[in-house]
């Protein structure tokens, strides 16, 4: 027997799962399928920012910025709780930009997107200032301006997590494999890879937001064709152990005009990235090049007193950019907007998205929702600027008083421990604690922060079901755990995932 439903959404990267939140809230019937693990593909892979985009103005994408920098306090209220304002120091380099341009465009994006809670740009003196303190003396003035960070693969998580209770199905693991339109409606087969089932889904509509396998579902699965395709982009990041005092993070001129973040990482490392470099291969099978470490290295070498080398990386990861293909065969120099088509030439509507980017998501959902009209009239409207997403329903999006107030009714938790908990979770913090009283209360300890409590919390609530999911994803528990560790956590989810399912 088949299921029917309003909405198929075949990907679980940051814009499904955001369409799958949107659409379900306004009274649709939503089922999202994931060929891998939520998040597992590009959308866990980014440099982790919420951003307006400072680069983009060079390539005169003003609406771009302004919706960019618009959403980033969106978001910012939405989830303060995964979602934190950064300050940046851009050391100003002569050989490249020149000053009055690096000006220019720093004011624009202090006005273009109607700035409310983050402070502005300000001129730095890097020969008197904290913050020029580890950059070379050759560089004396700098520029200080605002943009925020991101736990990118949770923010995919929690966006599945609304939709869920708004009444959406979610399955991760579970490739769609056909798609056949009949009288006006799809028939769908979805594979789920861990039971080796096969189910057939009737759906109104589909949403194709594969990311960089938007193309192969067109051709392979619902055997359509578009004239729009994707370029791929690799960008690739480092960690290392972070090299200088303070919480700013910096922004750096490369020879080739490109910039670079250094970036505080998960307390005492740094995240490093990021390249772009035009891929044409499987997008599974992207890899880090030693060409790029080399690349990021010296880039930061270029500016900082503290040389870094190849030994310094502690971790290397890199991702595949499914950006919009509008010609450009500059791969900086691609456009990071997004195109939606709604494709109706098979008799039954399939929405394609090509493109876009982590900090405009939530726009992209609703663009996405609302050119769906024509196919459900009857749905509400748009509800997700407002809404917090789950965790974030803090007072005032006032993270350090919520955390406060967290470290005083569990005294006898850590404090790097209740910190831990208050940003990944949130409110929801309370759930995964429960009626805990004392450490010994949270289970099994299988790593410096990571409790048999926590493992529990994301199988029931999140989808984990092996330790990637976990270490990689839904946190960064893997940057601090030994193999030996990591057996054991492997160990539990093979004896005890039955108890918490």
């Amino acid at each position: 027997m088949a299921d029917n439903v309003d909405l198929l959404i075949i990907g679980g990267g940051v814009n499904g799962a955001g369409i799958a939140r949107d659409a379900a809230g306004r009274g649709l019937s939503v089922v999202l399928c994931e060929k891998d693990d939520l998040a597992e593909g590009t959308s866990s892979r980014s440099g982790k920012l919420v951003h307006g985009g400072l680069r983009y103005l060079e390539y005169y994408e003003f609406r771009l910025v302004r919706e960019a920098l618009i959403e980033r306090e969106v978001l910012l209220n939405a989830a303060p709780h995964i979602i934190w304002p950064m300050r940046f120091v851009l050391p100003h380099s002569p050989l490249d930009r020149p000053a009055w341009l690096v000006r220019i465009g720093l004011f624009l994006y202090d006005n273009l997107g109607g700035r409310k809670r983050l402070p502005g740009t300000r001129t730095l003196n890097l020969a008197r200032e904290l913050e020029g303190v580890p950059i070379k003396d050759a560089y004396t003035k700098g520029f200080e301006y605002s943009d925020c960070w991101v736990d990118d693969a949770r923010l995919v998580v929690l966006n599945a997590v609304a939709a869920r209770e708004n009444g959406a199905e979610i399955l991760p693991r579970t490739r769609c494999t056909s798609l056949r339109p009949q009288d006006g409606h799809w028939i769908a087969h979805l594979d789920d890879s861990r039971s080796n089932q096969t189910r057939e889904i009737h759906a109104k509509a589909v949403v194709n937001a594969a990311g960089p396998w938007v193309n192969d579902v067109i051709g392979n699965v619902a055997g359509a064709n578009s004239s729009r395709s994707v370029k791929l982009v690799k960008g690739s990041h480092i960690i290392v152990q972070k090299f200088w005092e303070g919480e700013q993070a910096y922004l750096v001129q490369n020879h080739d005009k490109r910039v670079i973040f250094i970036n505080p990482y998960e307390g005492d490392k740094a995240l490093i990235g990021t390249t772009d470099i035009a891929y044409e291969g499987d997008p599974n099978d992207v890899t880090v090049d030693q060409s790029e470490i080399t690349y990021l290295i010296d880039a930061v070498n270029r500016y900082f007193k503290t040389p870094l080398r190849t030994t310094d990386v502690i971790e290397a990861f890199s991702g595949v950019r499914p950006l919009f293909d509008d010609g450009n065969g500059n791969p900086s120099a691609v456009t990071r907007d997004y195109v939606l088509d709604l494709d109706r030439s098979r008799g039954a509507p399939l929405l394609n998205i090509f493109g876009g980017k982590i900090t405009t998501y939530r726009k992209l959902a609703e663009h996405a929702v609302r050119d769906l009209k024509s196919v459900f009239p009857r749905m509400g409207s748009g509800w997700t600027a407002t809404t917090p997403l789950p965790g974030g329903d803090i007072a005032n999006a006032d993270f350090e008083t919520f955390l406060g107030a967290l470290q005083d009714k569990h005294p006898w938790m850590p404090r790097a421990l209740v910190k831990h908990y208050a940003r990944l979770y949130g409110t929801n913090a309370a759930l995964l604690i429960g009626d805990a009283a004392e450490i010994a209360h949270l289970g099994t300890q299988f790593g410096p922060l990571l409790f048999e409590a926590e493992l529990a919390y994301l199988v029931k609530n999140e989808w984990a079901s092996c330790s990637a999911d976990v270490l990689k994803r839904r946190t960064k528990h893997g940057l601090t755990v030994s193999p030996s560790q990591i057996s054991k956590i492997d160990e539990w989810f093979e004896n005890d995932i039955t108890k918490t399912a």
